[in-house]
């Protein structure tokens, strides 16, 4: 009983990045198609890894291997990690005498999904950068600077502009009250990520990102491309259609379209072509979608039209992340001008009154 909880803590804490998995799946699939067994190979990548909590993985790995276990049935304890994707995809190679294949296919998959996660980044970024210098020099200037100066507004006997007393009681607040303003707005952050983790309620805001006028149509690329290349990869390396939606819903991040995959498995169960269901989700699956997963279903080549509408789409991100900066460049800097613009005029304003006030 504890060694087994144990076990279960240590794989609970053990992370292995999307980089180190597509590694693994490459130097896996060249060390396959030179001929190497399996178990040489496993162990070959154990001294070659960097990575601790992939050495541990792939000793267990040798280890059951050894024993006479299929890879796919020793990655199994390592789901949490690795996903459903990865596993089924192996077990379908082994079962079919395809696993370099496979794990090669697996590979180019993971390398996209890194790309484009790592465009979508890259392109937050920039804004979180530059509001965080806004309300960095705001904070600066109002909490450090300002303070010391008001003892000279204060001798000046002179009715204060509006815009110096409204950063008075800014800076009042700031400096008496700051500790409990950072605190709160922590407990803040804080309550709304425990809310966000009742699935009712993200079930809810994710529908509500997807209807956003800007973020929106970014939320639904990604997803869509993710469905997209995943479904395609699944059916390419052979699972079934109805396992390979179950797949699919599994690696997508937004609630509403794991419910809408979830929804169109139980429709393939009962005899549903996957595109009448796109057709009749609009709002979610664009028409284009139906369509030409409609044209891979009569031709039989719906796993090759599913990986073409993943470049599609992800070829839509890429010109989002591109044009993302383009559009909130000059925003952001309307707003750190205004916020950084009033401070300096509330400063300047009231000195400027005086000294013109003397010279007269």
């Amino acid at each position: 009983m504890g060694s087994g909880l144990k076990n279960y803590f240590k794989i609970f804490f053990t992370r292995v990045s999307l980089q180190e998995q597509v590694n693994f799946a490459r130097h896996l699939a060249i060390m396959a198609r030179a001929g190497l067994p399996l178990l040489d190979s496993l162990n070959m990548l154990k001294k070659q890894s960097k990575s601790k909590s992939l050495k541990k993985i792939l000793t267990s790995l040798a280890d059951e291997v050894s024993n006479g276990q299929f890879l796919s049935d020793s990655l199994e304890k390592f789901r949490g990690i690795f996903g459903s994707l990865f596993i089924d995809i192996i077990r379908v190679g082994e079962t079919s005498g395809i696993l370099a294949e496979n794990l090669n296919y697996l590979a180019d998959e993971l390398k996209k999904k890194q790309e484009l996660r790592r465009k979508v980044i890259g392109a937050m970024i920039y804004p979180a950068v530059v509001m965080a210098a806004t309300f960095g020099i705001t904070g600066l200037l109002t909490v450090f600077i300002f303070p010391k100066i008001l003892p000279v507004f204060a001798s000046f006997n002179v009715e204060l502009p509006l815009s110096t007393r409204i950063l008075i009681k800014i800076s009042n607040i700031a400096t008496n009250y700051g500790g409990w303003l950072i605190l709160g707005i922590f407990l803040f952050f804080l309550a709304l990520w425990l809310i966000l983790k009742i699935p009712a309620v993200r079930f809810y805001y994710h529908r509500l990102v997807l209807y956003l006028p800007v973020f929106g149509k970014l939320v639904k690329a990604v997803n869509l491309s993710n469905f997209c290349r995943t479904l395609g990869l699944t059916l390419k390396s052979g699972i079934q259609a109805v396992q390979a939606i179950n797949i699919t819903s599994s690696t997508l991040s937004n609630l509403v379209y794991q419910k809408e995959l979830k929804a169109m498995g139980e429709d393939l169960t009962r005899g549903e072509a996957i595109s009448k269901y796109l057709d009749s989700r609009p709002g979610i699956f664009p028409p284009m979608v139906g369509q030409m997963i409609s044209v891979g279903e009569n031709t039989g080549n719906l796993s090759e039209t599913c990986l073409y509408l993943a470049e599609f789409y992800e070829g839509e991100v890429n010109e989002f992340t591109k044009n993302l900066s383009n559009i909130l460049e000059p925003m952001l800097m309307v707003i750190m001008g205004i916020i950084v613009g009033f401070v300096a005029i509330s400063i300047i304003t009231p000195i400027y009154e005086v000294t013109s006030s003397v010279n007269r």
